[in-house]
């Protein structure tokens, strides 16, 4: 029996995960470096610490029966730690896979779905053969890390290798040729330690610089569309062996691909993702209450979808006047108690219900 559950990070994903464990009675203990975090501002149970600090890892594991987290790029080393202790979902197995771009993508392809055309880029001169094959414009991104639109930069002709490796800081890298995809959209499914899935409807997103900027609930697709991307969506689930959340960013294609599909993988996130927020008030289950189901052997919830939404982030300095939101008897307005705001900062959300 879950008495409490530890989640690893203190972000936004975090916060929101702990007042939907709260909803259902589960007390909640986050870790994470500082006091001030979204996460740590809800749960009075809190561990300080970084993720090379196993003492600490150790504490944290001790005070909890179930660990989840709420940013996929914390280091192996440290889950693998914590798996010692207590269970972790998802597994370390899954984050290895996630954690890199490359992998990620090979993932895909080996169960049959397609991608963007990429090579593996260790060297300037990686890049320069890279780019022979694969043709410009295309993307030079971190294999690693690197999230709204950071650590990628669009290499337009041959000439720009040098000054797009050099700008990544010479990491080790993926380059992607590009996709002629009409729209973007995601999926996020829940699977439990059974084996059994629940799938949201897939959603159209909308990005400015990288970042997302709305999110459209039920995106406009076709009934085999839909059926292509939840189909997607649950066999990575399955192949995973996933136990928990997983958003899959896609792509539908403008014309299909030689063997008949129209819809392509992006990107994976084995937990809550920003194009699940309007779930929080526009779906029987949020994405957040899903995820706390999946991992602490809850029945999963319904994701019958009760009003169509519209999903926006409230984005830097727009937080200041967030609150003109509160007068709109549509809109649904989140804030995550962020200590700073920065250009581009993710600050909040607003969901506004009913809207066409």
């Amino acid at each position: 029996m879950v008495r409490t559950l530890g989640i690893l990070g203190g972000g936004q994903l975090g916060r929101m995960t702990a007042l939907a464990a709260a909803r259902l009675g589960l007390p909640t203990h986050i870790f994470c470096q500082h006091g001030h975090e979204p996460a740590a501002q809800v749960t009075p149970h809190v561990t300080l610490g970084s993720f090379d600090d196993e003492k600490k890892l150790a504490e944290f594991a001790a005070a909890v029966d179930v660990i989840t987290l709420e940013w996929e790029n914390v280091p192996l080393q440290a889950l693998a730690l914590l798996a010692t202790h207590k269970p972790v979902y998802p597994a370390p197995s899954v984050l290895a896979i996630t954690q890199d771009r490359v992998a990620e993508k090979t993932f895909a392809q080996t169960h049959g779905m397609g991608t963007a055309p990429f090579a593996a880029c260790h060297t300037l001169d990686d890049v320069h053969k890279a780019l022979a094959a694969l043709g410009t414009p295309a993307i030079l991104k971190t294999n690693r890390m690197g999230y709204d639109g950071k650590g990628q930069v669009v290499i337009q002709n041959i000439h720009e290798a040098e000054k797009a490796w050099n700008a990544i800081a010479q990491q080790s890298a993926i380059l992607e040729g590009l996709v002629d995809f009409a729209c973007e959209i995601s999926v996020i499914i829940a699977r439990d330690g059974a084996g059994k899935v629940a799938c949201y409807p897939p959603v159209h997103n909308r990005h400015t610089g990288g970042i997302l900027c709305e999110t459209l609930a039920p995106a406009m697709l076709s009934a085999g569309l839909e059926a292509e991307a939840r189909q997607m969506a649950e066999t990575l689930a399955h192949a995973l062996n996933l136990h928990g959340l997983l958003a899959v960013e896609m792509f539908v294609l403008k014309q299909p691909a030689p063997d008949g599909k129209n819809i392509v993988m992006n990107e994976m996130a084995p937990r809550p993702h920003n194009s699940g927020h309007w779930t929080m008030d526009a779906a029987a289950t949020s994405q957040f209450e899903q995820l706390v189901r999946a991992v602490c052997g809850l029945p999963l919830g319904s994701t019958q979808l009760l009003h169509k939404a519209r999903m926006i982030n409230v984005l830097g300095d727009d937080a200041r006047t967030a609150g003109q939101y509160l007068s709109n008897p549509q809109a649904r307005l989140h804030l995550y108690g962020k200590d700073e705001i920065k250009p581009g900062r993710k600050m909040g959300h607003v969901t506004f219900l009913e809207e066409t």
